[in-house]
């Protein structure tokens, strides 16, 4: 899982660059002046072959030396600057497809270890749009990718499949509800083999913060309030949330289609991992006639998809 992934990494760093230091300071120099040695007695030049089978290297010490630049480098990158994703499910269209190939950038919500997630370098915050991927605060070995809605102090509801929020609403004075800016695209067609099988889908623009973007939504699938996260510390309506101090509260683009923050509550801080930055590359996989995916062998590749995230 990712976690495991990040432990792997680090150890496989950590055990091959000790190698590296040791072969550097003593088993290298000793290689070294045996071959020395070696020429100075010989009659004639010795070749390569024959210097180097006189004080051979251990082939495991051989590799994991010529391994560690390697893998510190991956590990530089991966662990606190961009890190490559895979979309594994639909939550996120019309944003992003099943199949998409996507950047995060790991240090924009501030420079954290790569295990545990602790902070090393505060750093910037998620701002209201940013599509952010995260540890799942029910399984933190689990990493989910939604839109960031809610930001702490923001009071949230979602009703009638419309969104409406108060920033950063102080308990003693909060105003009137805004509805979030969303207008219908009457010519603009979504084509995804799942969605068409569950029904006909909508795609709308939105305007949250600073950020323009689109949504799905199916007009005829029900709303599941019955299911949605209930705060136990404040009085709410059942579609209604506050978000506490340090914590998030995230949400698919699709919004018919995504479990997110209305069902399993609030992202902490600690379970940041990115900002997503861009598509690098994208890849259509193999459907049934119901839009399911039987296989991850790709049937195409999708060049139009390689653009930044909105």
């Amino acid at each position: 899982m990712a976690n495991t992934f990040a432990l792997i990494l680090v150890i496989s760093t950590f055990v091959t660059g000790i190698v590296w230091v040791i072969d550097k300071i003593r088993w290298a120099p000793l290689r070294k002046k045996a071959h020395r040695e070696a020429q100075a007695q010989a009659t004639e030049p010795l070749d390569e072959k024959t210097v180097s089978n006189i004080y051979s290297e251990n082939v495991l010490i051989e590799n994991a030396r010529s391994l560690f630049p390697v893998i510190a480098v991956v590990f530089v990158l991966r662990s606190f600057l961009y890190e490559p994703f895979l979309i594994p499910s639909g939550s996120m269209m019309p944003t992003l497809l099943t199949g998409d190939f996507i950047l995060v950038e790991k240090y924009g919500y501030g420079v954290k270890e790569p295990v545990w997630q602790n902070t090393l370098i505060a750093m910037g915050k998620p701002e209201r749009g940013d599509v952010a991927v995260f540890k799942y605060p029910e399984d933190i070995r689990v990493d989910y990718i939604k839109r960031v809605i809610g930001l702490p102090g923001d009071r949230i509801v979602y009703k009638d499949k419309e969104l409406y929020l108060i920033p950063n609403c102080d308990k003693a004075q909060c105003g009137s509800y805004k509805k979030l800016d969303t207008n219908f695209l009457e010519d603009k067609t979504f084509s995804d083999a799942r969605s068409k099988a569950k029904g006909m889908q909508k795609v709308y623009s939105e305007i949250l913060g600073e950020t323009v973007h689109q949504i799905l939504i199916n007009p005829g699938a029900p709303e599941q309030v019955g299911e949605y996260y209930q705060q136990k510390d404040i009085a709410t309506y059942k579609y209604e949330w506050v978000v506490p101090k340090g914590h998030y509260f995230m949400m698919g683009d699709n919004r018919d289609d995504s479990e997110d923050s209305r069902f399993w509550g609030f992202v902490p801080e600690q379970n940041l991992v990115g900002k997503a930055v861009a598509t690098w590359i994208s890849f259509e996989f193999y459907r049934d006639a119901n839009g399911f995916l039987p296989t991850w062998i790709p049937s195409a590749l999708r060049l139009e998809r390689i653009a930044g995230i909105k």
